[in-house]
């Protein structure tokens, strides 16, 4: 296993099962962070202080996690619809982690989509890496740029695809990118 690979690997197990805290949206301004609708749109924005974005799609439902307890954001649980997220390098020192039922993306320094529907949990990478697994296993994936994986209940391996541009487009369309 190379370095890379340990280091999401650990990203991902680190505090993700034990200790965790869920902070309430409305409680996102106390954790540092401010929500902003997204004019004529019914996405909104969210910006935390210490760099990290997340464009929420409309209709959306999540809950911001902070896993340390520290007053800032270091996660998400998403349960429906997509978030797109840019945390850069340094943002969010211990990584930034979106938690579905069916996956868990980790990730530090990257921007990445996360789309949750139908059975599925769909994860594409824009820019940096991130590793995804299922929660109950510790074997996973790490995405490159381009790179998407879907991720359904169940044991199986997990499959790395290029997404063809029209996938992507969609995708970054309903965050108006």
């Amino acid at each position: 296993m190379s370095a890379r690979d340990r280091f999401f690997r650990s990203l991902m197990m680190a505090g993700l099962f034990a200790g965790v805290f869920w902070v309430d949206a409305a409680l996102a301004q106390g954790a540092g962070c401010t929500f902003a609708p997204v004019a004529g749109t019914a996405r909104q924005i969210l910006r935390c202080r210490q760099g990290l974005t997340i464009i929420v799609e409309g209709g959306s439902r999540f809950t911001l996690v902070d896993r340390d307890r520290n007053g800032k954001v270091d996660a998400v649980r998403l349960r429906r619809k997509a978030l797109l997220l840019d945390a850069p390098a340094g943002s969010v020192p211990a990584g930034f982690a979106v938690v579905t039922p069916q996956a868990i993306a980790a990730a530090r320094g990257t921007k990445w989509a996360v789309d949750v529907g139908q059975g599925k949990t769909s994860v594409f990478v824009l820019r940096g890496h991130v590793a995804v697994n299922r929660p109950a296993s510790s074997a996973g994936v790490v995405l490159a740029p381009g790179d998407g994986v879907d991720v359904e209940a169940g044991t199986g391996p997990l499959t790395v695809k290029r997404w063809p541009a029209k996938r992507v487009s969609a995708l970054l369309a309903r965050f108006g990118q």
